[in-house]
């Protein structure tokens, strides 16, 4: 994550994906994903209605270098809002908030070996978990409200 001037700034890696990018300089943004206050990250449901949920850029970065994720079984229902699992760093210890109400129907096993991902590649490899939604997605933010709210 490097430091950039205010503004919207396009991540390389993003126009390849066909996706765009909004960097700042506490986190890269992309605009394609949903957000919450608390700092998780849904990426569009697909044709099952499954969304992709993690924690922010910006998250990661605060909480310093991340060495245990606790994640729900596959098939545990959640409220929007409820605590899903929790997220250990060297610095403290952070529960994970659900964006959505709904089941889940895949975790990220890698991050039983390698929590890092979380800190290395937030918005792909460090992905959490995967639920398919039971109501609306209306609490969440844009890409364009999140950089607000973190100050960028």
């Amino acid at each position: 994550m490097g430091q950039a001037a205010a503004g919207n700034l396009t991540d390389p890696r993003a126009v390849a994906r066909g996706t765009s990018t909004l960097t700042t300089a506490v986190a890269t943004i992309p605009t394609d994903l949903q957000y919450t206050k608390d700092h998780e990250y849904v990426k569009a449901a697909d044709d099952q209605g499954v969304v992709t949920i993690g924690i922010t850029d910006y998250a990661q970065g605060e909480l310093g270098d991340i060495v245990y994720v606790e994640l729900p079984k596959v098939g545990a229902s959640f409220g929007a809002h409820d605590v899903f699992g929790t997220v250990e760093a060297v610095k403290a210890v952070s529960e994970l908030f659900s964006p959505v109400a709904g089941e889940i129907v895949a975790i990220n096993e890698r991050l039983d070996k390698e929590p890092a991902l979380v800190n290395t590649d937030p918005y792909g490899d460090g992905w959490m978990i995967k639920v398919r939604v039971a109501g609306g997605t209306d609490d969440l933010m844009s890409a364009d409200a999140y950089r607000t709210l973190i100050g960028g």
